[in-house]
């Protein structure tokens, strides 16, 4: 250790978190990067995992043989990797329930290497009449690929703390008065 380093103020933890219910602004547009590009993995693992059979999504050569030419990339995949995507800056450890998904659609279809690039507008926002401490929000969700496409668009209605109620719930994973990454203080340790 070097005496300019003994001199130092001792170190700030800051955690990432996503937005209490006040900092989400209704009209801003919340892009996600990075991007994700989708593996040929991805798309069998999902498709599988999700005990889905269809050969559109498994079976090169009779995909070959279909009018895109080639497998898709399975659409709730790419419904999932879009709101994924949120979540570091939107609704992570600030999310207190998904509430429902609607208008769901995939204009374009997604292929194996095609990368996906989110982004979220904030369409509404009300505190709860019912669960004091907690907002809902509305979010209207768009993946595009690496060539400007839409390949998704969902709205999700989510119910999130207020900051208040929010900082007295424990924070994941950090220590006890850590700063979180938008400046305010977690409350306490979990985990």
């Amino acid at each position: 250790m070097t005496d300019a380093s003994a001199e130092r103020a001792p170190l700030r933890d800051v955690v990432q978190r996503g937005l209490w219910f006040e900092e989400f602004e209704e009209g801003v547009r919340y892009l996600h990067r990075p991007g994700r590009t989708v593996t040929e993995a991805d798309n069998v693992l999902f498709t599988t995992l999700t005990m889905n059979p269809q050969p559109l999504h498994l079976d090169a050569a009779w995909s070959a043989e279909q009018p895109f030419g080639q497998r898709l990339v399975n659409s709730l995949f790419t419904l999932s990797t879009l709101v994924g995507q949120s979540v570091g800056q939107l609704t992570q450890g600030t999310l207190v329930a998904n509430l429902g998904f609607g208008a769901v659609a995939f204009p374009h279809p997604v292929f194996v290497g095609d990368t996906l690039y989110g982004e979220s507008v904030v369409e509404s926002k009300r505190e709860s009449a019912s669960r004091p401490g907690q907002g809902v929000v509305v979010l209207a969700h768009t993946a595009r690929n690496q060539h400007g496409e839409v390949v998704a668009t969902a709205s999700r209605t989510m119910l999130v703390w207020l900051r208040e109620a929010g900082e007295r719930m424990p924070a994941t994973g950090s220590t006890t008065g850590a700063e979180d990454a938008n400046g305010g203080k977690n409350a306490e340790v979990s985990g």
